[in-house]
């Protein structure tokens, strides 16, 4: 296995939470997730519940003033935004995933994260698409330009680097290919930050060979695994990846199943 280069960094996360006392052992399916926590109300859910990781979605709100608010697309507006949903995390100890589903929204938030969050010992993970997958009809971020964004980031945090992918019932669904893992791996070999790579649950048994494979390439790298709202969950497609992988490098943000 590649080992350390330089001042490359592994993913402190689970170092972090068995040191506040809120996992027993460095295994990643402990930590528990909020979704999609893009309003006042999620929000205060997430920060008084089990979670561990709050995952919320960025985007620029569509009329003025067009400041980060947390949103998913098709959605326009929000009734909190990067600067409120911020400050109200700085008072917990919970880590933050923040999914960026446009460009534009990336430099106005990484200046806020670093305003308002200046004592960045929490997890925090930035997660785009910048690469079109399996399925994938929507466009990803333009990777070079969403890399040269975040690449000035504290090195302790967690790059989440994704495909755009799509998955149908009822056929069968390609999995994550050799060019696809391969162009993912050339991006991020001379990254310095741990890099997690969000991988669809549906899609993992087809693509075993591939992602253990990149996991092989660098200690920096984890898997993080998904699922769509529509998918079929069959949790023994990722018993392989149990068997095969350690524990500390596969996270599961599933729901509850």
């Amino acid at each position: 296995m590649v080992t350390g280069r330089g001042r490359e960094m592994t993913d402190p996360t689970l170092d972090y939470f068995l040191s506040q006392g809120q996992i027993k052992r460095r295994d990643a399916a402990e930590v528990k997730w909020s979704h999609a926590v893009n309003s006042r109300s999620r929000l205060t859910e997430a920060l008084t519940g089990p979670s561990h990781m709050i995952e919320a979605d960025i985007i620029l709100r569509g009329h003025d003033p067009k400041e980060p608010i947390m949103a998913h697309p098709p959605d326009t507006d929000s009734d909190i935004t990067l600067r409120e949903w911020l400050e109200a995390v700085k008072t917990n100890n919970k880590g933050i995933k923040l999914d960026f589903k446009s460009l534009e929204a990336v430099s106005p938030s990484l200046a806020l994260l670093d305003e308002v969050l200046a004592d960045l010992s929490r997890p925090v993970w930035i997660n785009a698409d910048i690469l079109s997958g399996p399925g994938g009809q929507a466009r990803p971020l333009e990777p070079q330009a969403f890399l040269s964004a975040v690449t000035s980031l504290p090195t302790h945090i967690v790059l989440s680097l994704g495909w755009t992918t799509g998955w149908t019932a009822g056929t069968e669904n390609p999995g994550y290919s050799w060019d696809m893992v391969r162009a993912m791996e050339e991006k991020c070999r001379t990254l310095q930050h741990p890099v997690t790579f969000p991988v669809r649950a549906a899609l993992l048994a087809q693509s075993f060979s591939q992602l253990t494979w990149l996991l092989q390439q660098s200690d920096r790298y984890t898997l993080t695994v998904w699922t769509g709202q529509k998918d079929t969950l069959t949790p023994q497609d990722w018993l392989p990846y149990k068997k095969e992988i350690d524990v500390s490098r596969i996270y599961y943000d599933l729901p509850d199943v």
